[in-house]
């Protein structure tokens, strides 16, 4: 019977990266997966398939609809769905493909199957073949799991998540998205640029509850101008599928005092809740809070001291960045006894058109927390090279505390933001000033003189507006 260092449950972003850290830390290590691929849901069938189906969907709509104002003319645009799901498809064969082979580098042991925790130091794989890992320590990476609403009565085709709104055969004529958030936005996005009349419901008086203000109103106010229709303040109290005259489907949702709304599918996208089935918690006397989060410290440390978990199943967002970093920092703590993660800096991005991106705190937060700020605005259509790109909606906006001048938030909408919000995570990772962001040379013309002028405008010195 082998002695591991560390078995850890789950081989999602936070799961396998901890597993190589860990590895390269010198720590004989074991990894349990459920699923013949590893990489988790994000790289199945989340982050990566939807970024795939994103960028497929942004080319045909951008041939079709976007070319005149650079003087190309097209006509009889099409595309093939079988061919963008292959591509989607091909993509995540080769990225799961890539974590098998980097466990095999790094002498990491992958075993088949769901995992249980026995005792502090015994984890049990049920799989092709049942048996138990003795550790030292364990790590619980088992991430997340899609929520639901009450009378939403799923058939797991018609009506279903995330995962069925990656493989729809054909283009729904109406899809109905409940839930405005970061998936229902991103994949009505795709469906709505395929073809299909989108409505999304949301109980919010507002998108993207959560998010900076002044973005969620922006942002609104794009979609809905692409074609994408809302109805917010809304409680949705059931969705079932409802068999026709004539054999076909189509779905009945209801909102709670108005009447209900039909569509071919509908994407049931309410957020997602930590996955702890199975994990035979109680076991070892740990206890998830209500939202079924469990606790720990700021170690990653559970209540007990050599069981530790990190990404959706603990505390903030889940976000598959957060896990891998939580991933790297509970490894090094296991193997070093130090360890940090900076939570003020972690960056959220959404990939719509145009992409909504993130990082530390919103207006509101730092209204609520009495927190004396200022702010920068520079909008996208003040930029050369947004112009040139014919890409004018957005802006950035940049809060700095007011006494210190340190940067407390980021926030844009705009095309590439989730490549420049990295360079603003950057200048809040080490402290940087409004000031220090402002008198950083950057390359013109480029879209990153946007979040430049931002940082200037927040002591009224911005150039070119």
């Amino acid at each position: 019977m082998s002695l591991y260092d560390l078995v850890v449950i789950g081989a999602g972003p936070g799961g396998y990266v901890a597993a190589i850290r860990a590895a390269q830390l010198g720590l004989k290590v074991a990894c349990i997966e459920k699923e013949p691929a590893l990489g988790g849901t994000c790289l199945r069938v989340g982050c990566i398939p939807s970024k795939a189906l994103l960028e497929s969907s942004e080319k045909y709509d951008e041939v079709k609809s976007h070319l005149s104002a650079h003087g190309i003319s097209t006509s009889d645009v099409q595309f093939d769905l079988a061919k963008m799901m292959q591509r989607k498809d091909r993509i995540v064969k080769t990225l799961t493909g890539g974590v098998a082979y980097l466990f095999k580098k790094n002498g990491i042991t992958r075993y088949e199957g769901t995992g249980s925790i026995v005792s502090p130091t015994q984890v049990k794989v049920s799989g092709v073949k049942e048996e138990i890992l003795e550790t030292k320590n364990i790590l619980i990476a088992s991430g997340s799991k899609v929520a639901t609403l009450p009378g939403i009565e799923w058939d797991h085709d018609l009506i279903g998540g995330s995962t069925e709104a990656l493989t729809y055969p054909s283009v729904p004529n109406h899809l109905i998205v409940i839930g405005a958030g970061v998936i229902g936005l991103e994949l009505g996005s795709v469906w709505l640029r395929l073809g299909a009349k989108v409505t999304v419901l949301e109980y919010a008086d507002r998108i993207m509850n959560g998010m900076d203000d002044d973005l969620s109103a922006e942002a609104l106010k794009i979609f809905t101008k692409q074609g994408m229709q809302f109805k917010l303040g809304v409680k949705v109290t059931g969705a079932k599928v409802v068999q026709n005259a004539d054999g076909s489907k189509h779905c009945e949702v209801s909102i709670d005092g108005q009447a209900s709304v039909s569509a071919d599918r509908v994407l049931v996208a309410v957020g997602r809740r930590p996955n702890t089935d199975g994990l035979n918690l109680e076991a070892v006397g740990i206890t998830p809070d209500r939202r079924g989060i469990i606790p720990t410290n700021a170690h990653f440390q559970t209540s007990v001291p050599n069981i530790f978990a990190i990404g959706d199943v603990i505390a903030g967002p889940m976000l598959a960045h957060k896990a891998e970093e939580e991933g790297v920092a509970c490894a090094e703590w296991i193997a070093t006894g130090h360890c940090h993660v900076n939570y003020d800096a972690i960056p959220g991005v959404v990939y719509t058109h145009p992409e909504i991106a993130s990082v530390g705190k919103t207006e509101a937060q730092l209204q609520k927390e009495n927190i004396p700020y200022k702010k920068g605005n520079f909008g996208y259509k003040a930029n050369g090279r947004a112009m040139a790109l014919e890409a004018k909606e957005g802006f950035v906006k940049v809060l700095a505390h007011q006494e210190t001048d340190r940067i407390l938030g980021v926030h844009m909408i705009g095309v590439h933001a989730g490549d420049l919000i990295a360079e603003a995570g950057l200048a809040m990772e080490f402290s940087a000033s409004a000031e220090d962001l402002g008198r950083t040379c950057h390359a013109h013309p480029t879209l990153s003189e946007i979040l430049k002028e931002a940082a200037l405008a927040t002591d009224n010195r911005a150039i070119n507006q």
